[in-house]
């Protein structure tokens, strides 16, 4: 950036993206608690993103892993509930606060992920890059009990897993759905994300046929069906609003007024980093 005053496209994705990833690794660690949801269904929060463990007579399966730094009291805290070691973890997609623990849950556990989410974590040479990839759906069955991992299409990345505990009737989105009424999307555009298909992805998801009514996001805690679907028309009038004035000529300046005042975005947090790409789409 000192060397040249103004970036290419191409140039200012891939800084976009290293904002992000230094983003998600770079807060001081938190607590980790644990949270209940059913009988044989626990999410771990904190510190990165959430783990949601699903309890079967064999063995332990979890979505995502948290920083590496969390490894250790993940596995603490899974010993709260159970003695069972872990021996699936799905990835709901390539960031390295859900994806930290990776090489470390090798040593008992296979690691999944949607095949677009394995080539992201190869490029931008992240560790723990999952040995089996999937392109459309793929489950997994333990001790009787099954978990399906989907992909509905691109949304905060192009990789973008959600993952359905079907028996517990809840669902893991990572970070395609954030709880936090006021959260700023981040639209990882060096992860191939899309604005705009983003809302398409989400119709998707609550229109299937999968029966549920928790949802886990990436961050924050567990809440409804209903929950995800006000995320996405805070999402869609929010990307309108944007699309209004880029397509009315208003300037960058107008735009990320609007986001700070009416839909909080943090003005120097990692969302606006991305808002010359976030224009550039809706003008495409």
């Amino acid at each position: 950036m000192r060397k040249r005053s103004v970036l290419s496209a191409a140039a200012l994705t891939l800084f976009i993206g290293g904002a992000w990833i230094a983003y998600t690794q770079a807060p001081l660690p938190q607590p980790l608690n644990v949270e209940k949801i059913r009988e044989d269904l626990y999410v771990i929060i904190g510190d990165g993103g959430n783990v949601p463990v699903y309890v079967t007579p064999e063995g332990l399966i979890i979505s995502d892993d948290k920083f590496e730094r969390d490894h250790d009291e993940i596995l603490a805290k899974i010993k709260t509930f159970s003695n069972l070691p872990v021996k699936y973890v799905l990835n709901t997609h390539n960031h390295g606060d859900h994806t930290g623990g990776n090489a470390k849950m090798y040593a008992t556990a296979e690691i999944i992920a949607h095949r677009n989410a394995r080539d992201n974590m190869v490029a931008q040479k992240l560790p723990g890059v999952p040995r089996i990839a999937f392109t459309d759906e793929t489950s997994v069955t333990l001790g009787g009990k099954e978990v399906r991992a989907k992909y509905f299409g691109r949304s905060h990345t192009n990789g973008d897993a959600v993952i359905y505990y079907a028996a517990a009737r809840a669902i893991h989105t990572g970070d395609m759905f954030l709880s936090a009424a006021d959260a700023a999307p981040f639209i990882d555009y060096s992860s191939g994300a899309s604005a705009i298909e983003w809302t398409r992805t989400i119709d998707k998801v609550l229109q299937s046929d999968w029966d549920y009514d928790v949802v886990v996001p990436g961050h924050g805690p567990p809440v409804k069906k209903a929950d995800l679907a006000a995320f996405r028309d805070r999402f869609r009038t929010m990307r309108d609003r944007v699309g209004g004035m880029v397509h009315d000529g208003r300037s960058k300046d107008d735009i990320t007024k609007m986001l700070v005042s009416d839909f909080k975005w943090n003005a120097t947090g990692g969302s606006m980093r991305q808002l010359d790409s976030f224009i550039a789409e809706l003008k495409r």
